[in-house]
């Protein structure tokens, strides 16, 4: 083999120097890397949710009396309001107007902002005063259930049944939202009489519960909530 055959085998090294051989291994191992936390990212993020859903469901079984409890007051003060609307009458009006000017010349973005918020303040103050033996949860429960009763009765006296349909999407999400939270609050009041200590794990769980149920319930609530007011005028 002559010495032209051996110099055409031996690849170039023009051009070569340590530091970017050095380089050039890091940038692949960065590579590598990020591929392997995109896979595994990709794999922890259903199991984080099917966790937390999971424990959102087990605590919902826990609670569905309590729940169930929630409805029952809420129902019940909005057919008392519906059928009644004699009490509070100047009170509710002015609430109501207040709460008419404050939303007037926001765009709707502002709209949904405002009511998403409104709705997830009541609704975590809702859960959190349950540690009061459940006695603000309740309340909040017969002022919601007895304001909606009155609001919807004068609603169908002053433009027909047919505006019931109107409301519908109002409360399609939020309703089911603030009872749900009533209904944490109250679990976490009447657990306080047990002999177990449950404060803890009711807490936890309920506002485990509250972001991962009742938070998107009011997201989409103050979205479909926001854009009808907006178009509505």
């Amino acid at each position: 083999m002559t010495k032209k055959h051996v110099r055409k085998r031996i690849p170039s090294l023009k051009g070569f120097t340590p530091s970017r051989a050095l380089k050039n291994m890091k940038s692949a191992s960065l590579k590598v890397l990020q591929g392997i936390k995109s896979k595994k990212f990709a794999r922890e993020v259903p199991k984080f949710f099917r966790k937390n859903y999971s424990a959102c469901w087990k605590f919902f079984s826990e609670s569905r009396r309590h729940m169930i409890f929630a409805l029952g007051i809420f129902a019940l003060f909005f057919i008392i309001g519906f059928a009644l609307p004699i009490f509070f009458r100047e009170e509710i009006l002015d609430f109501i107007a207040k709460m008419v000017v404050t939303l007037e010349g926001k765009s709707i973005i502002g709209l949904i902002g405002f009511i998403f918020f409104n709705n997830l303040k009541a609704s975590f103050i809702a859960i959190v005063t349950g540690i009061g033996i459940g006695i603000f949860p309740l309340v909040i429960g017969i002022i919601n259930g007895y304001i909606l009763g009155f609001v919807v009765r004068g609603a169908i006296t002053e433009k027909g049944l047919f505006v019931v349909w109107q409301l519908f999407p109002h409360g399609i999400f939020e309703l089911p939202a603030v009872i749900l939270s009533i209904g944490i609050g109250l679990k976490i009041g009447s657990d306080l009489f047990k002999k177990d200590d449950k404060l803890k794990y009711n807490f936890k769980e309920g506002l485990r519960f509250f972001a991962f149920v009742i938070f998107p319930l009011l997201l989409i609530a103050g979205i479909i909530e926001g854009i009808l007011v907006g178009l509505m005028g």
